[in-house]
């Protein structure tokens, strides 16, 4: 409990009395109340640093340069991450570039930024992210320019308050060992001696990173600027974008032509959206959609504090508070539960700021002077409300624009852009120089949100509301959002709610997740979390099955899912798997796509269903999926497609979760190579569901209207049948490694086709089964999930997935050049498949130790419950930097560190289930 009183006198001069009462520890995620107080707070609004890049006279003079008539490509937006893109395209070799600004550089959101820069991330890409931006900032601008950035070097303090807090600064700290990265759990009395002003009598523990530190904003722009200039770039401010020409080609696509200002027109092929939160407007003068939203982020500077200069910076996630060392200040802000929302977005707003609304802000006062009392006695000397940009999953937006060819994305970066900055300015430039990023980054590219969400204004609010809310929340392995759910529903959906289905959001689709065996728990509309007067959800029983999954442990439904594993193992389930992207490829080109986008040969016979991936010029993975050549005139749609009567048509059957970058990927390729054919998509027009297991035949030889022996129905092989008198399309495969089908089922068929395979399946006891058990199925058998042990800087030769590649035939494929110089060089990296004895779970990241060594970290891990081992699957590399082969798998002794305990485990170079693949053939011991 806090005394009121107590809490306000932290505000010193700003508020001086205070009507006291008494109240509970906030929840980051609780709603409160409004403080009151009887006096004005402090009218004082200024960012704590000692330089920044406003005009004094605040008179715009117009550019600061000529415009020139063209460019290759043009920045628009002079903060982080225009400066950071302008600079790293410099580096690779651009000259031709220019960086515009409305105003002066720094002027949106970057001027007022906190500069925080922690190492450590649950992910593998962030922390290589943000090392870049850590050399670039303390270490390569100093050395090309001779410039101090600005950089400080103070370290980083996360502190837990709880067990499972601390268990997840393990997890980071297991993942950065992989990366080099120093980092050290310290206990309560260690905290004290490096924080001696802080409270530890509530902490569990603090994860203790030496080498994070501060960036300066002014400083770090104009040092970035100055070095890209040095190389042959233009920078001009005081220049704003009144439009974006845009032309459309032979093929119908949309492509930038020129950036018009009020000061001349500068013809350019490529535009990079660096706009910040501006950048939604600037998407629309292209006709580009940006899906992200403004909103008020705030933060107040204290005065001197005696003792408090060179400390660490501090996170204090359960607090949903930072302390950021400002010489002998501190600056405290964080993330609260009702933020509010700047829907009048002004393009006048330059080194600006609004005034600090109190009611919103107190919230995180009181675990400000929790973590250090003497601030309970400090007084305020400036506030800092400014506007950040902030998106649906509290990740940015990058990329090129599905809309437009050449307009890409540097924005919504959820006010972490100066720590991004670096990592994703480098990303930016390479994707546009090569087509493509170097490192995996599918995780802020604009394509993994569907289409029909990123201009829909209710998912854009509620989710991004969400996120923000949630940014200091513990991140657990199995959690979903509770915003905008069931914005896409398929057939099945009713009928499976009612049978207690758990579902998971993926694409805006609601996808099974899992069967609660106590009745329905349907999704409700969000609440906000009872924020803004909105009336909080009372008796919502999914937000309590998904509280049970926050745990590093198994969950209490584990034996749930192990049933639904093992029914499919021994019996027969069906799985919903609805949510797939649906694609026809067909025309005149069609063959001629088909072989170049896709690694397998698909052109066999007629009838044939081929598992394949795509890759990008560089060899890398941009997708794994399956097609079947159609044969003609065996059906209608939407199961074929409208007949052109020309040239050969596919069915693309596609990871639902990942069918907009798919889809977007191969209509490029179909592009840029000039092949004539026609893609369309028929995802909303299908449902699908797939029925597996060692009793599957028995199932639907009383459902479907034709022979399912292996001679009559071979594996990889579809045809269009009746199923219950509807005709559906039926494919014979499996991703789950047993004897099944799947059937695709015109939307208007699909509960008559289910309830009958349901009511043929009744005697064998079929079950209904959902993702977290196709999870642990198809990690139990080596199948790949893409974008988790398959992404984009993953070649097939690397993934074991060679076996899909036709490198024996003469067929040039996208990508094919680099495979067989990897094949003929050898691997440096390759996945691998681990088990442990032990009984406890692991989800992905956990660092791999070859004789002591770290040599690579999991990908992916479930628990295989036939072997009933906990299975994982990682990369490897070779220390010396030399080849991984099978001979330097099988001589190693490995272990998995899994939040700073490790446990041996035995390397497999093929999967330990049913290696020889008999289950999918139908043989069964």
């Amino acid at each position: 409990m806090l005394e009121l009183a107590g809490a306000m006198a932290f505000l010193g001069s700003a508020v001086r009395r205070v009507v006291s009462r008494v109240r509970p520890p906030l929840s980051p995620l609780s709603r409160t109340t409004a403080w009151s107080y009887s006096s004005e707070p402090t009218k004082e609004k200024n960012v704590p640093y000692d330089k920044t890049l406003k005009q004094e006279d605040g008179a715009s003079f117009g550019p600061t340069k000529p415009l020139p008539r063209s460019a290759d490509v043009v920045v628009i937006g002079g903060g982080s991450l225009g400066c950071q893109t302008v600079y790293h395209l410099a580096k690779m070799g651009m000259t031709n570039l220019v960086l515009l600004e409305r105003d002066r550089l720094t002027a949106g959101t970057t001027w007022h930024t906190a500069g925080l820069l922690w190492q450590l991330r649950p992910s593998d890409v962030e922390v290589e992210l943000l090392a870049h931006t850590r050399n670039v900032i303390s270490k390569d601008l100093e050395e090309e320019t001779g410039l101090h950035t600005g950089w400080i070097q103070n370290g980083g303090l996360f502190i837990a308050s709880n067990k499972q807090r601390l268990d997840e600064y393990k997890r980071l700290m297991s993942l950065g060992k992989v990366y080099g990265i120093e980092s050290h759990v310290l206990s309560p009395a260690e905290t004290k001696d490096l924080y001696p002003l802080m409270n530890v009598d509530d902490l569990y523990g603090t994860l203790y990173v030496p080498k994070d530190g501060t960036m300066d904003p002014a400083g770090t722009c104009t040092t970035l600027t100055r070095a890209a200039t040095a190389r042959g770039a233009t920078v001009i401010e005081n220049c704003p974008v009144t439009g974006i020409k845009v032309q459309t080609d032979d093929f119908g696509m949309k492509r930038v032509k020129a950036v018009e200002t009020p000061h001349g027109t500068i013809e350019t092929p490529c535009v990079v959206n660096c706009a910040g939160v501006w950048a939604t407007k600037l998407g629309e003068m292209a006709g580009v959609k940006v899906p992200l939203i403004a909103m008020h982020h705030a933060y107040v500077v204290t005065e001197r504090i005696e003792g408090i200069q060179n400390m660490p910076n501090v996170r204090d996630h359960d607090a949903s508070v930072y302390l950021r060392l400002q010489g002998d200040a501190l600056s405290v802000g964080g993330y609260e539960h009702n933020p509010i929302f700047w829907d009048e977005v002004s393009d006048k707003f330059a080194f600006s700021l609004f005034d600090l609304d109190w009611d919103v802000f107190m919230q995180h006062i009181e675990g400000a002077i929790n973590r250090v009392p003497v601030l309970e006695q400090t007084g305020i000397k400036s506030t800092v409300c400014g506007p950040e940009s902030f998106t649906a999953d509290h990740k940015p937006l990058m990329g090129e624009a599905p809309e437009v060819r050449g307009f890409y994305l540097g924005c919504g970066f959820n006010s972490a852009g100066m720590m991004l900055g670096g990592g994703c300015g480098r990303e930016l430039a390479h994707w546009i120089i090569h087509g493509r990023p170097e490192k995996d980054m599918y995780g802020y590219d604009i394509r993994r949100f569907h289409n029909s969400l990123t201009d829909n204004t209710r998912w854009i609010r509620e989710r991004s509301h969400e996120s923000y809310a949630k940014n200091y929340s513990v991140v657990f392995p199995f959690d979903e959002p509770l915003a905008s759910r069931n914005m896409r529903k398929d057939p099945f959906h009713q009928v499976l709610t009612e049978q207690g289905c758990v579902f998971q959001e993926r694409h805006g689709w609601e996808r099974p997740g899992w069967f609660n065996k106590d009745g329905p728990a349907p999704v409700k509309d969000y609440d906000y979390y009872g924020a803004y007067d909105i009336k909080k959800n009372v008796n919502y029983k999914y937000n309590v099955l998904l509280g049970k999954e926050y745990t590093f442990d198994f969950p209490p439904h584990h034996d749930v899912i192990k049933n639904e594993c093992l029914t499919c193992r021994h019996g027969v389930a069906v799985f919903d798997m609805s949510y797939f992207g649906k694609f026809y490829l067909s025309g005149p080109d069609a063959k001629k796509a088909a072989d170049w986008l896709f690694t397998a040969d698909v052109n066999k016979k007629p009838g044939s269903t081929v598992y394949t991936c795509m890759l990008n010029k560089k060899g890398g993975a941009e997708a794994d999926l399956t097609v079947s050549r159609l044969e003609p005139g065996a059906a209608n749609l939407p199961l074929a497609p409208q007949s052109s009567g020309e040239g050969d048509a596919y069915y693309l059957a596609i990871g639902g979760g990942v069918a907009e970058h798919n889809w977007n990927h191969i209509r490029t390729v179909l592009q840029d190579q000039g092949f004539h054919c026609q893609l369309t998509d028929h995802s909303e027009d299908m449902g699908m569901i797939s029925i597996q297991g060692p009793k599957s035949r028995e199932v639907l030889q009383e459902v479907l209207d034709t022979d399912l022996n292996n001679e009559a129905f071979p594996f990889s092989t579809h045809k269009v049948v009746n199923a219950a008198g509807h005709q559906v399309r039926a494919m014979r495969l499996s991703f789950v490694g047993e004897l099944g089908w799947e059937l695709h089922i015109p939307k208007d068929s699909c509960l008559p086709v289910y309830h009958a395979v349901m009511a043929a399946g009744a005697k064998h006891g079929i079950i209904n089964s959902g993702y977290r058990a196709i999870d642990s199925l198809s990690i139990e058998k080596g199948y790949r999930h893409w974008h988790a042990d398959l992404r984009p800087d993953d070649t097939p030769l690397e993934s074991g997935l060679g076996f899909t590649c036709k490198l024996k035939s003469s067929i040039p494929f996208q990508g094919r050049d680099r495979l067989e110089k990897q094949k003929e060089e050898g691997l440096r990296r390759r996945i691998v498949c681990f088990t442990i004895d032990e009984k406890v779970p692991m989800f992905g990241l956990e660092a791999v130790f070859r004789n002591g060594t770290p040599v690579g970290h999991l990908r992916r891990s479930e628990y295989g419950f036939f072997i009933d081992k906990t299975i994982g699957y990682g990369y490897i590399r070779n220390p010396a930097g030399g080849v991984v082969s099978a001979d330097f798998i099988k001589s190693g002794k490995f272990t998995l560190e899994r939040m700073g305990v490790t446990y041996e485990a035995k390397a497999h170079l093929k999967s330990p289930f049913d290696p020889e693949n008999k289950r999918i053939k139908g043989i069964y011991a």
